[in-house]
């Protein structure tokens, strides 16, 4: 015949493990969400890199031809 504290003991170390698994749970849901927001942001950033590097690639093509035309009719 089990005492009548048994069960209150064994009820809150239930409570705890139920509460850190929902803990555990959440923060890891919370860490999933960081995770793909940082990689969107990051891509958004590489993305933007590459445009910017396209554009200085064009114009540092187009300031060379107009040096090169300017320096052929002098």
């Amino acid at each position: 015949m089990a005492s009548k504290n048994d069960p209150p003991a064994a009820q809150p170390a239930n409570t705890n493990d139920d509460a850190r698994s929902e803990l555990t749970a959440q923060v890891e849901d919370l860490l999933n969400t960081l995770s793909n927001k940082f990689a969107g942001v990051s891509s958004e950033i590489f993305a933007k890199m590459d445009e910017m590097s396209r554009r200085l690639d064009n114009l540092e093509t187009q300031l060379t031809a107009s040096k090169d035309k300017s320096s052929g009719s002098n």
